[in-house]
């Protein structure tokens, strides 16, 4: 994890709440406190949160609000009730237009655990879309193999005939809950935009760390995003294969 990938993750931390307990949060949470600029932001964004919590406690309802509506329906024409409840309505509509808005800001966070197949997915191609760091870069497969099953990530993958044609660039080991995933970055021999190092990426996990992991069979594909994903299982791994454009383009490498 890099400074950027940690400081996002860290945008929706609230102090005093059960964030830390989730993996990425703890490994964030460890690298603020290695990292001087980050651990210096990160101090900051705690007091804003803390500073906007007490603000928000302050709110205060008045006193026999219901009543007091009541009591001025029934004292006025049937006419002037309507227009006043119509006031009323739209006031308190507003009200919650604005709690809804600054509710992810002033409430505190709670994180909620998902590990569904659609869950996973969801979060491997965000990782894939906004940038990466791979821990190792090579086009031998054999040190990349060897380099996962070193750092105890899956390394028993099998690749389909058009993978083990496509040209290698590297690996990266993401986390998945309470797992490690295997990130195996591939080039589809299209041509890449500036910056980008790959545009074919294998995800290979344990298939009981994600919920409703489909049975082994065929790959389900689907557009998730800015990628078009092929998701299956073999053995007791769990596969995801993403790249950009159409059905053909993730069917030609499976």
């Amino acid at each position: 994890m890099n400074h950027d990938q940690a400081k996002n993750i860290l945008l929706l931390y609230r102090p005093g709440m059960a964030d830390a307990d989730d993996s990425q949060v703890a490994e964030a949470l460890a690298l603020a406190r290695r990292d001087p600029e980050l651990g210096r932001w990160f101090e900051e964004h705690c007091a804003r949160q803390e500073a906007i919590r007490l603000k928000f406690r302050q709110i205060t309802v008045p006193e026999a609000l219901k009543e007091q509506i009541i009591s001025e329906q029934a004292a006025f024409s049937r006419r002037k009730a309507i227009r006043e409840k119509i006031v009323a309505v739209a006031a308190v509509a507003a009200i919650v237009v604005s709690l809804i808005t600054l509710a992810p800001f002033l409430l505190p966070h709670r994180t909620t655990v998902d590990n569904t197949v659609i869950a996973y997915e969801n979060r491997m191609v965000g990782v894939a879309l906004r940038g990466y760091d791979m821990d190792l870069k090579t086009n031998d497969p054999a040190l990349i193999q060897a380099y996962l099953a070193k750092n105890g990530a899956p390394a028993d993958y099998h690749l389909s005939a058009a993978l083990r044609k496509a040209a290698l660039t590297g690996c990266a080991i993401e986390g998945w809950r309470n797992a490690k995933v295997s990130m195996i970055c591939f080039r589809t021999g299209r041509p890449l935009r500036p910056g980008q190092q790959s545009d074919l990426w294998l995800f290979v996990v344990d298939r009981a760390s994600v919920k409703n992991a489909p049975p082994p069979g065929p790959p389900k594909i689907a557009a998730v995003n800015r990628l078009i994903t092929a998701v299956w299982t073999r053995g007791a791994r769990l596969y995801l294969l993403g790249t950009e454009g159409n059905a053909r383009a993730i069917r030609q490498f499976l």
